[in-house]
């Protein structure tokens, strides 16, 4: 059980938070419940859903997209955020269990994500304080500066959900996948 209440509707909500909650029913035909505990806080739930709404027209594929928040979350030991991204890259990303394997343990059969994932990796492992030769092989595999932006803040959004559903224990409303490890 969640250790910070979650609102079980979006009329439960502050009502504030009831708009945003509105737009990710339209979206998604469900309000999964990390949205619904981040509405406690209407300031939280704008900030997170304009994040991730300006992150979604980025450069970044979904499917890349989805490979590093497998990564970060597997990394930040948050099982709610592995199990809806699992849900997601299976369902929406079409991505096989090969590649969610792959992407758990830090890595792409694809070789370009693969950079990609591994940038992501080494961004959470050393807390931003990535190496030259870090920086450089993603940029070898094609990515540009702003991608390597996009990347960054996929970094820091992932971890903000994990930390956030770490924090509450929120009760996992997808088929649960349990992390390996926490690093």
């Amino acid at each position: 059980m969640s250790r910070i209440p979650t609102p079980a509707t979006i009329a439960d909500a502050p009502e504030k938070s009831q708009p945003g909650l509105e737009a990710v029913k339209k979206q998604l035909g469900m309000v999964p419940n990390l949205f619904r505990l981040v509405a406690n806080s209407p300031a939280a739930l704008e900030g997170y859903l304009g994040l991730n709404g300006a992150l979604a027209k980025g450069a970044l594929p979904a499917a890349t997209r989805e490979r590093i928040a497998l990564a970060v979350a597997e990394i930040n030991g948050c099982s709610y955020c592995l199990s809806a991204h699992t849900y997601i890259a299976s369902n929406l990303a079409k991505l096989d269990d090969a590649e969610i394997t792959a992407n758990r343990s830090g890595a792409s059969n694809d070789p370009r994500a693969d950079a990609a994932v591994r940038f992501a990796t080494e961004v959470v492992r050393e807390r931003g304080h990535v190496s030259e030769d870090d920086l450089r092989a993603v940029k070898l595999a094609g990515y540009d500066d702003a991608q390597v932006i996009e990347i960054v803040l996929h970094v820091a959004l992932n971890t903000l959900t994990n930390y956030i559903n770490e924090v509450a224990k929120t009760d996992i409303d997808f088929p649960v996948i349990t992390v390996r490890s926490a690093a």
